[in-house]
């Protein structure tokens, strides 16, 4: 392959790791965040967060971390069906929050954590930043399994240098090999070509 392509393909995957891994980064962030803000609350109303509201916001952002590791580690096929578990992941975040945001879950989440204070029917209105932060880091996941998929073939990965260093003791063991033939036939190694000094 040559020197200019191998490059391109390298940017190429390096590029795709920081696209997935900054998804997964803000979907983690933004679901540690309040999505909604009390309406003539005390000081003393908590507000849930993303992950309270969607509690599968926080693992679906991690299976994504280490889904992006995965496709360093694996390649052909398995970096295939590791894409499809990413855009998996990003569906289920961008689904999540969606789900996050109903009327009746944010209500309930609201009775609960204010049940000890005694506050009851409070109004609330969404903090629109924290779940937008949280679909675009979902898009990120999903387009980066996409690419994964469709492109992952080509790049590299850790598994071609193990493929590599695995191939370089087999060429020693044949030079060891002509060695010993060398001195079972009574030939003094160091006189032939092939031989070490």
């Amino acid at each position: 392959m040559e020197p200019e392509v191998r490059t391109s393909r390298r940017g190429e995957l390096w590029g795709w790791v920081v696209m997935t891994a900054l998804g997964c980064l803000l979907v983690l962030w933004a679901a540690g965040q309040a999505w909604v803000t009390v309406v003539g609350g005390g000081a003393a109303t908590q507000a849930p967060s993303g992950g309270e509201l969607s509690p599968v916001l926080s693992p679906v952002a991690l299976a994504g971390l280490a889904g992006v590791v995965a496709v360093l580690a694996t390649k052909g096929a398995g970096r295939r069906a590791v894409g499809v578990l990413l855009a998996l992941c990003g569906a289920g975040a961008a689904v999540a929050t969606w789900a996050a945001l109903s009327a009746g879950t944010v209500s309930e989440r609201l009775r609960e954590l204010n049940v000890l204070s005694g506050a009851t029917g409070l109004s609330w209105e969404v903090a629109p930043l924290w779940p937008a932060v949280t679909a675009v880091g979902a898009v990120l996941l999903m387009a980066g399994g996409v690419l994964a998929v469709l492109r992952g073939g080509r790049w590299a990965g850790m598994s071609a240098r193990y493929d590599r260093a695995a191939a370089e003791p087999s060429a020693r063991v044949s030079d060891d090999r002509s060695l010993w033939d060398a001195l079972d036939r009574g030939d003094d190694p160091t006189d032939h070509p092939t031989g070490r000094r």
